[in-house]
């Protein structure tokens, strides 16, 4: 073979190898993208559908109302992504929900004071929160089972002490906490803004946030890290009530009353589907806040386009136990 043979044969090989490594590189690229991304490209994809479905969808107060809609679950969310990452789950929280927000009304109408159930919400969210993570941490006792424990006995308290019932709040001004508005935009719409890119801070920023992913990751790593995992659980959990309490509260002051019963029925099963959706591993140690959020919209999306299309209120559960199924089904494919 002659040398202008040869060189030309050369260099179609380095062409070949190049193309071959381009498109493998263009190929994790797009695996990267849609691993990590995968939740915003749904959302939007969704999004588009339900427009074209019914052109009520794009109201501007539809809009305004999905957000109200989501703005509770999504708060709860936001501690369920904590805990989940660190490798627990909190079945607890809509149970602890009816409990912090039975305690919160009977001191608003004992002190009449917004103040005082404000800082109740808060400290009774947070006190069940900081159990379950005694019972996990100091316990050994699985999170399933700790919080399932849990959201029996804070059901059982809120029924008992609200007498099976409703309590309705007798303070003026209390229920404008949820229902108050900046411009369109509904108070617990930008209390859920604010968390979000609160709760991304702290996951993103801070040290605690970097143990909570490390523990999630390998729990005998972080021990051997110097981590103290003992209190990043205790910390996680509290934090997770503390959200709860939050959440209590601007649902409590919404309706200007709480349900003994029915308030927070099947929450954790929404805060673990946008949690899920979102791409945080059911394992822990992978997961983004920003999924959370896009998680909680989609929901909120999809429960919008059931409405306005009338189909029946009790097939969306079904929706969301499919959702969570593909969702864990793409997690194992990656």
């Amino acid at each position: 073979m002659q040398p202008a043979q040869k060189g030309r044969q050369k260099t179609l090989t380095n062409l070949q190898v190049n193309e071959k490594q381009t498109s493998s590189k263009g190929l994790k690229n797009f695996n990267w993208l849609w691993s990590e991304y995968s939740v915003i490209f749904a959302f939007i994809v969704i999004f588009i559908v339900a427009a074209i479905m019914n052109d009520r969808f794009l109201y501007i107060q539809n809009q305004m109302n999905i957000l109200m809609q989501v703005s509770t679950i999504g708060i709860i969310a936001l501690g369920m992504t904590v805990v989940m990452l660190s490798g627990g789950i909190d079945l607890s929280v809509g149970s602890v929900l009816a409990m912090v927000g039975v305690f919160s009304v009977l001191s608003l109408n004992a002190s009449g004071s917004i103040f005082v159930a404000l800082l109740t919400a808060l400290a009774v969210g947070a006190f069940a929160g900081f159990l379950n993570g005694l019972l996990v941490a100091k316990g050994k006792i699985a999170s399933f089972i700790a919080t399932l424990g849990m959201m029996a006995a804070a059901r059982s308290i809120a029924l008992y002490t609200a007498d099976g019932g409703s309590i309705a709040g007798d303070v003026e001004g209390f229920s404008s906490i949820a229902n108050a508005n900046l411009g369109i935009v509904r108070f617990p719409v930008i209390v859920f803004l604010i968390l979000t890119v609160a709760v991304y801070i702290l996951m993103t920023k801070t040290r605690f946030g970097r143990y909570v992913y490390a523990l999630g990751s390998n729990e005998k790593a972080a021990l051997l890290s110097a981590i103290r995992v003992d209190r990043i659980k205790i910390g996680v959990y509290t934090f997770s009530g503390l959200m709860v309490g939050i959440a209590a509260l601007i649902e409590t002051s919404r309706l200007n009353s709480i349900s003994s019963s029915s308030s927070g029925n099947l929450y954790e099963l929404d805060a673990i589907a946008a949690v899920i959706i979102g791409g945080t591993r059911m394992t822990g140690g992978k997961g983004k806040v920003i999924g959370t959020f896009f998680g909680v919209l989609l929901l909120g999306v999809l429960n919008n386009m059931m409405n306005l299309l009338n189909i029946s209120p009790h097939l969306q559960g079904l929706v969301k136990g499919l959702i969570i199924i593909v969702a864990v089904l793409f997690q194992k494919r990656d």
